[in-house]
Order: structure tokens, then C-alpha cells, then sequence
């Protein structure tokens, strides 16, 4: 790929993030008010001394304004994207760009999404228009990605108890985790066997081996790294930036096998390429990634460099990706157990990274941390886009 990147050309001075879950409570208004105040006040910036904000959702709002009316902002520059459940991510690749460009001195991204207030059980979306030769789209989420456990353990031989087991372990890790978590949507941790014995949703995944349905808002402020510590003595500095759209041919090609996902295998190249890594396995301290069902995280573990292929269900057996193991990912308890409104998911798991980065993860704090990964992909097996972000505590 052609990125040249910016590394450590920006920083994040400041963070904020809801609680996720059934905020019944909450409008999205309120969501938005309250991450983004949290933001503020962490940075120590007035919301009038950010020059411009980018807005991420799918589908709670339109253009601008819906970030501009509950924050009062006046005649400030706001823009609304949307790119599946990389959203977040996009808002804060955006925001980083216009920093760096030269553009503005400091901008905001922010996250929001209400799904519960939908009434559905789930994304509450529409097929876009199409030729009729992405099948894929027909099907629900849970369904398309159903077929990732299948197709891994015909191709690698593994036992299908096996594996079984390791989309289980997935799950028993993400609850664990999230229990630490006071903003997670899930508290709690759920038994090997109350995982296994849930009702089925599709294929082999149950209720468990799916990610929670959340509403949340998330928001980072972003300047230039010579300015950072101005704002705090903890920055966090931007070391890569990578986004890729697939072309949507899985379902047309036979050599696809449903086995990676071909868009995340580009970005974490990318990504490694722009960070100066050669080794992710022990470079990096923690990763978070868009474990929006068990089967992902595992392929997810190999796409980005974490396991060797058809390796990652044996890895993730042997708590590999444990809070304690050799590369703890999704430490905050992921999409599956702090929920997944779609378009904060991203900068919620920076938020994460930012907490782990300055020491202020408190229960779930890990041992001095230097470097984080984190991953959103958006669509499905076959076609989908995908973001990686690689951040760190230190300048150079």
C-alpha cells in the first residue's frame, strides 16, 4: 500500500466515553454531552477552543448538526461520517488528518449510536442497492459470520469440539474481562458452560458468541505532538493510521475461503509498515479488535500477525490473549462484553488504550504498557472494510 503515514505527527490530549448499554436513561443528546464533556475536562479545553469536530454514526443522526444542536456550538465546522462499524474509527482518522495537515490546532472525534431506542433485536439496517451478486448481504450478521467457523476448521483439520472450545474460551475471556469494567455493558462472568449451552443464533454461535446490542458515545481531542504536552503530561501519540475498503468479490470468487479477511490482512500491513514494526507479537502491549462474534476474534488473532495460520484457536486455548497471557487483546472486555454501539466502537477502544497507556486502568491495568493496536472491520466475510490504529505513550 501508498500510505506514508504521520506517525507521531499527532496526539491525543484527552478522552471521554459512556457507559454502554440499555441507556434507556439517555438520549443522544445526552450520550454525546456526556462523552464529550468528559473529553473536555480531561484535556482542560473549553468546548469553544476546539476548531473542528468529526461526528461518527450510522444511523442516530444526520450531517453536523446532530453533534452542533446539543452542544451549542457556534457556527464551528462538523462532519458527520459513516463507514459500517469501522464509523468511530473514521471520525478519529479524520480528525488526526486534519491536524496534521496544518489545518486546525485541535479537533475532536466523536462516537455515538442509540440502537436500543430502534425496538430491534439487533443493527437495524437496509440492503443498499446492488447488482444482486453480493448473496452475502442477504444474509443477517450472525449468519454470514456463522460460516467462518466451519469453513476454519474444515480447511486447517481441526477438531470442530476443538474449536468449539476455543470460540467458548473467547467469550469465558471477553465476560471475565468486562466484569472489571465499570462502563461495560456486561458485567458480569459468564461460566464455560452456561456459554455452551446457550440458544443458538446461527450455525454454531449461540447467544454468547455474539456481541451485545448498545447504545454509547465516545470522544478524543486531537493536536499536533509538539503541543501535546501543553494539555497533559501523558499524551498519547497517533503511530499509524490505516484504512482499507474491499473490493466485495467473496462471494463471486472461489478461491475465497472464508477463512481471513483479506481487508485486515492489507490494513495491519499497512499499519506495521507506517508504526516501524516488524514483530506485532512482541511489540505491541495490548490489542483491541472488532470481536463482534467469537469465530472473528480467533481469525482476527491470524490476519493480524498475532497467531500463525490455523493457529490461533490452540493460542487462544492456552490463554495466549489472556489479561495475563503474552498479548492481551480486548482487555476492556470487547464488543462482546462492553457492547457495540456501532458508531463509538472504535473510539472506544482507544479510550481504552489511552487508559492502559497512562496507568489509569485500574483493575484491569496492565503492567507498563508502551504500545496498542486497535482493529474495527465493517460488512462481512467477503467484503468489508477495515481500520487499524497503532498508539503509543511515547514520541519517536
Amino acid at each position: 500500500m501508498a500510505s506514508k503515514g504521520i506517525k507521531d505527527a499527532v496526539a491525543i490530549v484527552g478522552m471521554g466515553c459512556t457507559r454502554f448499554g440499555e441507556r434507556w436513561d439517555s438520549s443522544t443528546d445526552d450520550l454525546l454531552i456526556e462523552a464529550v464533556g468528559e473529553c473536555l475536562t480531561s484535556a482542560g479545553v473549553a468546548r469553544d477552543d476546539v476548531d473542528a469536530y468529526w461526528l461518527g454514526t450510522l444511523n442516530s443522526g444526520q450531517s453536523g448538526l446532530a453533534l452542533s444542536r446539543p452542544l451549542g456550538l457556534d457556527y464551528k465546522p462538523v462532519t458527520r461520517v459513516e463507514n459500517y462499524c469501522a464509523t468511530g474509527s473514521e471520525s478519529f482518522r479524520n480528525a488526526c488528518y486534519a491536524v496534521a495537515s496544518g489545518a486546525y490546532d485541535r479537533v475532536m472525534a466523536v462516537g455515538v449510536e442509540k440502537l436500543k431506542d430502534s425496538g430491534f433485536s439487533g443493527l437495524l439496517r437496509a440492503d443498499p442497492p446492488s447488482d444482486g451478486t453480493a448473496a452475502e448481504l442477504s444474509l443477517t450478521a450472525p449468519a454470514a459470520f456463522s460460516l467462518l467457523d466451519p469453513a476454519y476448521t474444515s480447511k486447517y483439520g481441526v477438531d470442530p469440539r476443538a474449536m468449539r472450545e476455543a470460540m467458548t474460551h473467547v467469550a469465558w475471556k471477553n465476560h471475565v474481562n468486562g466484569a472489571q469494567n465499570p462502563k461495560a455493558q456486561f458485567r458480569k462472568e459468564v461460566s464455560r458452560e452456561t456459554i455452551d449451552g446457550a440458544p443458538r443464533v446461527a450455525g454454531r454461535l449461540g447467544i454468547f458468541d455474539c456481541s451485545g446490542v448498545s447504545d454509547g458515545a465516545a470522544a478524543a481531542l486531537v493536536v499536533r505532538a509538539e503541543d501535546a504536552y501543553d494539555y497533559t503530561d501523558r499524551p498519547i501519540f497517533v503511530k499509524a493510521l490505516s484504512l482499507a475498503s474491499g473490493p466485495m468479490r467473496g462471494g463471486l470468487d472461489p478461491d475465497y475461503d472464508f477463512t481471513s479477511f483479506p481487508e485486515v490482512v492489507h490494513t495491519a500491513t499497512d499499519a506495521y509498515a507506517q508504526a516501524g514494526i516488524t514483530d506485532p507479537r512482541s511489540e505491541l502491549s495490548m490489542a483491541e479488535v472488532h470481536d463482534c462474534f467469537t469465530p472473528t476474534e480467533l481469525v482476527l488473532m491470524e490476519d493480524l500477525g498475532f497467531a500463525d495460520r490455523g493457529q490461533a484457536w490452540k493460542d487462544a486455548l492456552g490463554g495466549d490473549f489472556d489479561a495475563a497471557g503474552r498479548l492481551p487483546v480486548n482487555i476492556d472486555g470487547g464488543l462482546k462484553s462492553f457492547g457495540h454501539p456501532v458508531g463509538a466502537s472504535g473510539l472506544r477502544m482507544l479510550y481504552e488504550a489511552w487508559l492502559q497507556l497512562r496507568g489509569e486502568a485500574d483493575q484491569r491495568q496492565l503492567a507498563d504498557p508502551r504500545l496498542a493496536l486497535t482493529h474495527n472491520l465493517g460488512g462481512r466475510p467477503g467484503g468489508c472494510v477495515s481500520f487499524v490504529s497503532v498508539v503509543g505513550n511515547e514520541r519517536g
